[in-house]
């Protein structure tokens, strides 16, 4: 994809149905994320968000989404050193597992895509840090997008945040901008310099996702052709929230 040639800058009414996707899909997470038990499979836990998405009139965005093959599911349910994509299935959770869920909602033609990561009943204090950087991380990121910054302000401070804790960020893999279309521009690593790339302004609508991992910037692809896993299978979580740029601060549109 030429990223930079596929930016949409959206109007105020379009940033409302987006919002509207936005509040769905937390709702979808926020669903999924109570029932993140030991002994439930990632199966029950999809259909469980796909029975939101749809009970609120919208549909699944990553539901059929092309690829190696069609995407098979509502969410992804990555546990453990699984870092993104993973399909829903008959995994069992357990105690102390990491689990990572992304989840994708369409209103009215427009797309909310957000992620958490979660840890399963008694975690170890390593789980426990991962878990903390990485949601600061996204933190960090959001506060730098305001117009007039550019998108190498957001990467650098998250990739600043997370390598400061001894952990690392992928380079495969990245944020983007989001709306009638899954992948807009622009794209947004979790990696850079400040003062680089594309200046952002007020209508971009992107979907920043620190994706960390414990031991390695290195990933995998599994035999199923969707899992992306740490190479060395150590920890990895993942959080994404979509946010619009503005005039002034920025607004996180997949909040309920």
């Amino acid at each position: 994809m030429a990223w930079e040639r596929n930016v949409v800058i959206k109007s105020k009414e379009e940033l409302e149905f987006m919002r509207e996707a936005g509040r769905i899909n937390a709702k979808a997470l926020q669903a999924v994320r109570e029932a993140i038990v030991p002994g439930v499979t990632t199966a029950a836990l999809d259909k469980i968000a796909e029975t939101v998405i749809r009970d609120h009139g919208a549909n699944p965005a990553f539901l059929g989404y092309p690829g190696p093959t069609p995407y098979p599911a509502t969410i992804n349910s990555c546990v453990n050193e699984e870092m993104v994509h993973a399909i829903p299935g008959s995994r069992v959770i357990k105690e102390g597992d990491l689990v990572s869920i992304d989840c994708g909602t369409v209103f009215k033609g427009f797309v909310a895509d957000s992620a958490f990561s979660v840890g399963v009943g008694e975690i170890s204090q390593e789980v426990r840090m991962l878990l903390q950087v990485t949601e600061k991380a996204l933190e960090l990121g959001i506060e730098q997008m305001r117009s007039g910054n550019r998108v190498g302000d957001v990467s650098h401070a998250i990739q600043k945040h997370v390598e400061s804790y001894g952990f690392h960020v992928p380079r495969e893999y990245t944020g983007h901008g989001v709306g009638r279309r899954m992948h807009e521009g622009p794209q947004v690593p979790n990696w850079g310099l400040p003062g680089r790339g594309m200046v952002l302004r007020p209508g971009m609508t992107i979907a920043l996702e620190p994706m960390v991992l414990v031991g390695t910037p290195y990933t995998r692809v599994q035999s199923d052709q969707w899992t992306v896993s740490s190479v060395d299978q150590s920890l990895t979580a993942h959080t994404e929230h979509t946010v619009a740029v503005t005039d002034g601060e920025p607004m996180i549109l997949t909040l309920v």
